[in-house]
């Protein structure tokens, strides 16, 4: 295809959680994928895990689209530049199409982000256990949305023979009372293409490896029985986005001996990043240095600040322990002055001790007072506004920044130098530590949200970097 065309956009959504869209977006890709297409992914909502698990597998470029982090036009400016270049957009909805923040509104839900960036929605409706009522559930989904982006149904768990049946009558009865929905395909039940819960993203080779033969069956499946060609067009369909900025710098700015170097926890144990807050930093001039707690002796070379990201370091906490020369050097380098964001997996990481998965409790770098330590279910769940309580380094007082918490590990001192606000404001609770030039906690941040808080940082980098100028300049 032509890369100056603009790329086509499709939301693959769902009646509910667990009804097999996760496995029709990986089917749709890789079928795509093999009419050398070049397809990008997204996932509606927080997650980093899906967008982590597309990159690693799929190896297809995957971000998030979250309509609590960033307004509906930073959106659209950064969808058009994780776009930019290639054919085609599959994005992912969350949990259910009209399932938002809370149980009284459909804010942030699939729904709401298809009517503002436009996107043509395929709804996946399982079908078992179903006959004629799979009419009943369409019309709702139907009848329940006003921008009317639904224009596409696939039908899970269904046979083939049923569809022949089935399909006809449903496109023909919603298309006579009015409506522009057209049957796309089906999906039988494929035990052997099950894709289970990805509790590590699939990060580890092995693991990647292991998942290909399911994959090339999902876009057998995929070929066999969904209308690509419809869905295609569908997409096509979906308007430009234009007046929108993508933002595209090619090159930071600024000579490269002069960019500010960020080292970045990348591995097996620290492995979520939301892409955005990435690209916000290397737009604002910024070089990313990854780096492996797990396995490199010592941080990288001449970098002016630290990102340590989340992740799962309880599953690797002998092995993080036992990098003893990196433990030693992060704490070396934080308390001598280097700027750190730390969130989550990467909070506890610069805690005194952490419990591993395997029960046993660890040394970390010691940075910060407290222990890491497991809890028997998930601890502070969903969005939050993070408010400072007083002036901090990079958030002042009377100031907030978006986050999300998900963890199903705690600490014994979690810090108060911000208060997490729920969206709906019915539950706020004490977090964060500041330490030095260390903003430390459980919530991941939204640099796009508030986005003087990524300046504030790189500031700080830079002041580090000067100070450490001036130190050498005056030795000699």
């Amino acid at each position: 295809m032509n890369k100056e065309k603009k790329p086509g956009r499709l939301l693959i959504a769902g009646t509910a959680s667990g009804c097999g869209k996760t496995s029709i977006v990986c089917g749709l890709l890789r079928a795509y994928q093999r009419r050398r297409l070049f397809p990008v992914a997204c996932k509606c909502g927080p997650d980093y895990i899906d967008p982590l698990f597309h990159e690693n597998v799929l190896g297809i470029p995957s971000e998030n689209l979250d309509l609590f982090f960033h307004t509906a036009e930073t959106q659209k400016r950064l969808l058009a530049r994780h776009s930019r270049g290639k054919d085609l957009v599959i994005a992912e909805g969350v949990m259910g199409y009209y399932d938002g923040m809370s149980l009284e509104s459909p804010r942030g839900s699939t729904s709401e982000i298809a009517a503002a960036l436009q996107m043509p929605v395929a709804l996946v409706v399982p079908c078992r256990g179903m006959g004629h009522s799979v009419l009943a559930c369409i019309k709702g989904y139907l009848e329940y949305e006003k921008t009317r982006q639904i224009r596409a149904v696939i039908l899970n768990q269904i046979s083939g023979r049923t569809y022949e049946r089935l399909a006809p009558m449903l496109e023909e009865r919603l298309q006579a009372e009015g409506y522009a929905v057209r049957m796309a395909g089906y999906f039988p039940k494929l035990p052997d293409a099950e894709l289970k819960s990805r509790h590590l993203g699939l990060v580890l080779p092995e693991e990647v490896e292991a998942m290909q033969d399911k994959l090339d069956l999902l876009a057998d499946q995929a070929e066999q029985t969904l209308d690509l060609d419809l869905l295609l067009e569908l997409a096509m369909e979906a308007p430009g986005l234009e007046g929108v900025s993508d933002g595209a710098n090619p090159e930071p700015t600024g000579e490269k001996r002069d960019r500010i170097r960020i080292g970045a926890a990348r591995d097996e144990a620290f492995c979520f990043y939301y892409k955005d807050n990435l690209e916000l930093l290397r737009e604002m001039g910024c070089e990313i240095v990854p780096f492996s707690p797990l396995h490199d002796p010592a941080l990288p070379e001449g970098i002016d600040g630290l990102i340590l990201a989340g992740g799962y370091p309880e599953l690797y906490a002998k092995e993080l322990s036992g990098n003893v020369s990196m433990r030693e050097a992060v704490f070396r380098n934080l308390t001598e002055g280097m700027p750190c964001l730390a969130e989550c997996g990467g909070f506890l990481y610069l805690k005194e001790e952490l419990e591993g998965a395997d029960g046993a409790v660890y040394p970390m770098t010691g940075f910060l007072k407290g222990r890491g330590c497991r809890t028997k279910s998930l601890g502070r769940f969903g969005y939050l506004n993070l408010e400072a309580k007083r002036d901090l380094q990079f958030l002042k007082q009377g100031e907030s920044i978006r986050g999300h918490e998900f963890h199903y590990w705690d600490c014994t001192e979690n810090g108060d130098c911000c208060q997490a606000v729920k969206p709906d404001g019915q539950r706020r609770w004490d977090c964060m530590e500041e330490k030095g030039r260390v903003f430390a906690g459980f919530p991941h941040i939204s640099f796009d949200s508030h986005p003087d808080f990524a300046a504030r940082f790189v500031k700080c980098c830079r002041e580090r970097r000067e100070d450490q100028n001036a130190g050498r300049d005056m030795e000699m």
